[in-house]
């Protein structure tokens, strides 16, 4: 990966974002000649270039992936795009459909005819798992953005050129993921929330997805959607795994932390899906994701999907959290520790050590947890 990587000009959407700034600490291992990072978060981006600066390799654009004239410009020379930018938030989204339009399917729109005006060689799309079967305007978006990523093979002249879509769910600890906020409820003493006992999903860590992003940029032929493959989890067992390491950080007694359960949200499923019943026909399986290859296969003629160490095992049912083995709380700890997911929380200055004598009154009992 780092001989694909080495020499190239390489253009960063989303940079002050979770992923993004992965990519860009990932990708500057590589030896690029340049990263161009493009964000429309002034503050996080100023960070990001100043923490960079001794490399003189991050030049940081403050821009935004609505203004088609500025995507041109900086796909100027460019040979890779990662298009990380995205409004992310299923009910933000909802709330605010036709903002997410602009930036989630304009946006792609814009990315696709700069790279194509530029004559870039290779546009990597990311996507969620709620492009799957979306059922809110989010996830409609997301699809459509693979939808017209997959497209763009066909109508652009220069045969060169790849788009494609890496799909995955959930960054384990990433900003607004469900970590976080169960850190911050332990922190203030209050019980932990979670939406319904089935409820499952599949989670990455926030290098495990930067990684996984430039290997389909590296395997991309043009029009594939990439599925990463993931750790599945109950979020029952996140939270009682959570609760198991860093309730004595501040200060509570584990058995004595709640666990309410709140009712999933208004259009939330209870689990989610990251490749379906229709699109497993033309999957091919590698050893660390699946590849969709496109449903208008004929229209690619000019295309031979090939890729290294293919696994061609035929894919015999959908890829849904539900139907995959979830984590055991002390398998999930394990995952929760090597991978340093909770480090940020455990090095808290306001955390103190838990002594039995000193523990604050009892919330109430952990029932909820030990259900199943």
């Amino acid at each position: 990966m780092q001989a694909f990587y080495q020499g190239k000009v390489i253009l960063i959407t989303g940079a002050a974002g979770s992923v993004g700034r992965e990519l860009v600490r990932q990708l500057l291992a590589c030896g690029p000649a340049e990263i161009r990072a493009v964000d429309n978060n002034e503050t996080e981006l100023f960070l990001l270039g100043e923490h960079y600066r001794h490399t003189r390799k991050v030049n940081v654009y403050l821009g935004d992936v609505r203004d088609a004239r500025k995507m041109e410009n900086l796909c100027a020379g460019v040979d890779v795009v990662f298009h990380a930018a995205a409004f992310k938030h299923v009910a933000l989204s909802e709330y605010n459909p036709f903002d997410s339009i602009q930036t989630n399917i304009l946006g792609v729109k814009n990315i696709i005819q700069a790279a194509m005006c530029q004559r870039v060689e290779r546009v990597i799309f990311t996507s969620s798992d709620k492009a799957v079967n979306p059922t809110n305007v989010m996830g409609t978006s997301k699809l459509m953005g693979e939808r017209l990523m997959t497209a763009a093979n066909i109508v652009n002249a220069n045969g060169r050129q790849a788009f494609s879509s890496v799909r995955f769910g959930n960054v384990i600890g990433s900003r607004g993921s469900v970590v976080p906020i169960f850190a911050e409820q332990l922190r203030r003493g209050l019980p932990l929330t979670v939406t319904d006992i089935k409820m499952t999903r599949f989670f990455m860590t926030l290098e495990e997805a930067a990684r996984l992003v430039m290997e389909a940029g590296m395997l991309a032929c043009g029009g594939e959607v990439f599925v990463t493959k993931m750790p599945v989890m109950r979020i029952l067992d996140l939270a009682q795994a959570m609760i198991e390491l860093l309730a004595p950080a501040y200060g509570l007694d584990p058995r004595e932390v709640e666990i309410q359960f709140i009712g999933a949200r208004s259009g939330e499923k209870l689990y989610e899906e990251l490749l379906s019943a229709e699109e497993m026909g033309r999957t091919v399986e590698l050893s660390r994701m699946f590849v969709i290859l496109p449903a208008l296969k004929s229209f690619y003629q000019n295309i031979t999907y090939a890729y290294p160490g293919e696994a061609s095992r035929p894919v015999h049912r959908p890829y849904i959290s539900s139907q995959e083995r979830s984590l055991t709380v002390e398998e999930i700890k394990k995952f929760l520790l090597e991978h340093d997911v909770l480090k940020e929380f455990l090095s808290d200055s306001r955390a103190v050590e838990f002594q039995p004598d000193q523990a604050p009154e009892k919330l109430v009992g952990l029932a909820a947890a030990r259900l199943g």
